[in-house]
């Protein structure tokens, strides 16, 4: 890896670290950079490995950020599939898996989050997929023929892609998750009961109010043993519950973290020197004025290039409004702000439970919106949430169309 100091240092090859370097880049054209990824693959996007990747809509080359010649030409020395053991912010050092130490003047945390586990008999037995990255895709499309038998675990975001993938790709797939319709974090109530119908009418099974209270294998089959006594065969079982944030590697350096890295309006952590974004970053939601960690694509892209510009000396806050996106089927939605199934919500509906903007309120004002098979109208939304007026359901029909 050539020299062992850098100017940048860069923990985490996805999407925030890959967004730094163009960040970096923007003011200093000549500083050092080594971006260090515990990967093997180049930073590519995440959100085709649960869409547009088993839809035919991509291929697994067309999600790669950059190419090799990107990183030659801005000058990046790339460490791929090496894991970051400690962090000393005295002496300015990382410690990699096999030993080898480098230095920096400016460090950025964008290491992401881990898949979270089941703590249940057999949920650490080979072959379970807790889906996270692209070699889970790979290994999982290679399996998914047609006629297979497949266990959702999780009806969030990631078990909600993963079934409706699947089941397009004609895999029997039966749904296991602990609440009564999907997305409960998330969609109201009467919209999470819609989609659900429409994943039952695709001939997906659910066993929605259950848990999984263990997994069992014989024959190179899993058996899936449910809280409520039930049992569940198959040839594979994904889960997909949701990530915690990579953390032992900060606390273990002294840096202060909750739900994730602490940092300021400027994206700094609490100790001098070090950055963090994308997924791991704990930072100031300014338009919605509270401390937040954002787990979506646009935040790592926007928060990431803004760690690198103030790392190489930019100085400005990070004040951006990120935007989440997702599919199911025929139902697709962009979102903005804080969409939170438990305020108080208020549907425009075009076509119920399909076309329309719900509207998330507290004390009356808009907090957050979701449109439902609407298109580019994300900036509308994040102007009527700065806006910070009192709104009525009245005020609100067809505020945005």
């Amino acid at each position: 890896m050539g020299d062992r100091s850098y100017e940048y240092i860069i923990v985490g090859g996805g999407l925030a670290g890959a967004s730094a370097v163009e960040g970096i880049r923007e003011l200093d054209k000549n500083g050092a950079v080594l971006l260090i990824a515990s990967e093997k693959h180049l930073p590519y996007d995440r959100p085709p490995l649960t869409k547009k990747l088993w839809f035919g809509k991509k291929k697994v080359e067309d999600i790669f950020l950059h190419d090799q010649k990107f990183y030659d030409q801005n000058g990046v020395t790339l460490a791929q599939g090496v894991p970051v053991t400690a962090l000393d912010p005295k002496q300015k050092k990382i410690t990699t898996g096999i030993g080898n130490e480098f230095r920096f003047k400016k460090l950025l945390l964008a290491t992401g989050g881990v898949p979270r586990a089941l703590p249940i008999p057999g949920g650490d037995l080979e072959g379970i997929c807790y889906f996270r990255t692209l070699d889970d895709y790979l290994k999982l499309r290679s399996e998914s023929m047609e006629g297979k038998k497949a266990v959702v675990i999780g009806g969030g975001f990631i078990g909600s892609e993963i079934a409706a993938a699947l089941a397009m790709n004609k895999i029997d797939v039966t749904m296991i998750f602990p609440d009564s319709y999907l997305v409960s974090k998330v969609f109201p109530e009467y919209l999470g009961r819609a989609l659900l119908d429409q994943f039952l009418s695709r001939g997906i099974k659910v066993l929605a109010n259950e848990k999984p209270s263990a997994f069992s294998k014989q024959g190179g089959r899993f058996t899936t043993h449910t809280a409520g006594g039930k049992k569940v065969e198959s040839d594979m079982v994904i889960v997909g519950i949701g990530i915690a944030p990579s953390l032992d590697l900060p606390r273990r350096a002294g840096l202060q973290t909750a739900n994730g890295v602490i940092v300021d309006g400027y994206l700094q952590a609490s100790l001098p020197g070090i950055y963090a974004a994308g997924d791991i970053a704990f930072f100031p939601y300014q338009a919605l004025g509270k401390q937040t960690r954002v787990e979506h694509w646009d935040n790592a892209l926007n928060q990431g290039k803004q760690a690198g510009l103030n790392m190489a000396g930019a100085h400005k806050p990070y004040d951006y409004m990120p935007y989440f996106f997702s599919d199911l089927f025929e139902f697709g939605y962009e979102a903005v702000g804080e969409v939170d199934a438990q305020l108080e919500t208020f549907a425009d509906w075009q076509k119920e439970n399909d076309t329309g903007v719900i509207y998330y309120l507290k004390d009356g004002k808009v907090r957050g919106a979701m449109m439902c098979n609407v298109w580019d109208k994300v900036p509308a939304a994040r102007e009527l949430i700065l806006k910070a007026a009192p709104m009525t359901p009245e005020s609100l029909r067809g505020a945005i169309r």
